[in-house]
């Protein structure tokens, strides 16, 4: 792949061989992030709510992202979350949406020198080329289609390239990780809603899914899926993150898991310290960027390299793990992988590599669909035999 964003970054060195070999590798391959919520900040500023020029990315003393901190991370793709709360499903949460769709495509169009929206995995490689930072759409929670798959598909006329299909409560077709499970996983629309998100070629996101959601989606997917944002339930013992049960399938899959930073996925202490509540002892304790290193880790040394990448979720928490402050830290999280042996080989897979593969598997799939069949017809009521809401 030619130099991209940082290609300078190659050259002269930092005085540490791994810190160098991290900025060679991202001078060199994209680094896609799967989840930043900095839509959702500019959405809730106190000050200037949804004012993307008020807020200000191109440089900010608080925060979690700007285009400086971009930059100097190395980022050469990010999904945006386009990020709406359940909540928002007692006023209209289709409304919501497509004002967070705005939002994110303001924030790209007002930074062209710095920002360009991409479709497709070539649109990616050929922005990172161009030196500016590939700029992807993601939907976080399946509350947002209204139980209607024309949302969906205007969703992905407008953009979005992935749907996590929950975010922390069941649905009337497929079940969240946080609650005991109402349907079992997806319901029979659950099932057209993944046909028809194969069909687009839009990426099932099963961060915040539950367990059973996960495995049925494993067995009626036609495209490889991620998890956007998410851990490893064996190292931190969290709903949200992935039991070996899930990780074990993905290769089949291939599919990927992008490793979230969310302190509480990534380290036992933090999970626990938050699980005692007021019998908590002392400080809470912090994550570390080691941790998160040792999730990343553990699925190559289960599964392979070629099924993992990074998930951060930047701006979407309110605490980060030591050494990972922000977005500007990507490559010290690299140099902690070369220094335990990783080849720059896995570390291009891990960048951007693998989910640039899952991209194109999807465009793929529903190229081959699009062939075979037209846009579903398939409604909750008639599918599943019950009222919407019922």
């Amino acid at each position: 792949m030619a130099p991209g964003i940082h290609a300078q970054a190659a050259t002269g060195g930092t005085g540490d061989p791994h810190l160098d070999i991290a900025l060679r590798v991202l001078a060199m391959t994209p680094l896609i992030d799967g989840h930043n919520d900095l839509p959702w900040q500019i959405r809730i500023h106190p000050d200037h709510p949804m004012d993307v020029e008020a807020y200000g990315i191109e440089t900010r003393e608080g925060g979690h992202t700007d285009l400086r901190r971009l930059r100097e991370g190395r980022v050469g793709g990010q999904f945006w979350s386009v990020y709406v709360p359940v909540s928002a499903m007692e006023t209209g949460a289709a409304r919501y949406q497509l004002e967070q769709i705005d939002l994110a495509l303001q924030i790209i169009e007002n930074h062209p020198e710095d920002l360009e929206l991409a479709l497709t995995a070539d649109d990616v490689v050929r922005i990172f080329r161009q030196g500016r930072i590939a700029s992807l759409l993601g939907l976080e929670g399946g509350h947002a289609l209204e139980n209607s798959l024309g949302a969906l598909r205007a969703y992905h006329a407008l953009g979005a390239r992935y749907l996590t299909l929950t975010h922390n409560a069941h649905l009337d077709w497929v079940d969240a990780a946080v609650d005991p499970p109402l349907h079992g996983g997806l319901t029979a629309f659950g099932r057209e809603v993944i046909g028809e998100m194969n069909r687009l070629g839009m990426l099932v996101d099963l961060s915040h899914v539950s367990d059973g959601t996960m495995s049925d989606v494993l067995d009626v997917s036609e495209a490889p899926v991620i998890f956007s944002h998410s851990s490893v339930r064996a190292l931190t013992d969290h709903p949200r993150n992935v039991p070996d049960s899930i990780l074990d399938r993905l290769p089949e899959n291939r599919g990927v898991i992008m490793i979230t930073f969310v302190p509480s996925f990534v380290s036992q202490e933090v999970r626990d310290h938050g699980l005692a509540g007021d019998d908590a002892v002392g400080p809470a304790p912090r994550a570390t960027l080691a941790q998160v290193a040792d999730h990343i880790e553990y699925v190559r040394d289960r599964i392979g390299a070629d099924w993992v990448g990074i998930g951060g979720d930047y701006d979407g928490i309110t605490t980060v793990p030591e050494g990972l402050e922000d977005v500007s830290t990507y490559p010290a999280l690299f140099a902690e992988l070369s220094r335990r042996g990783w080849t720059e080989d896995e570390l291009r897979k891990l960048a951007g590599e693998n989910i640039l593969r899952v991209m194109r598997e999807a465009e793929a799939v529903a190229r081959r669909l699009q062939r075979e069949r037209g846009p579903s017809t398939a409604t909750l009521e008639e599918v599943d035999g019950v009222p919407a809401g019922g």
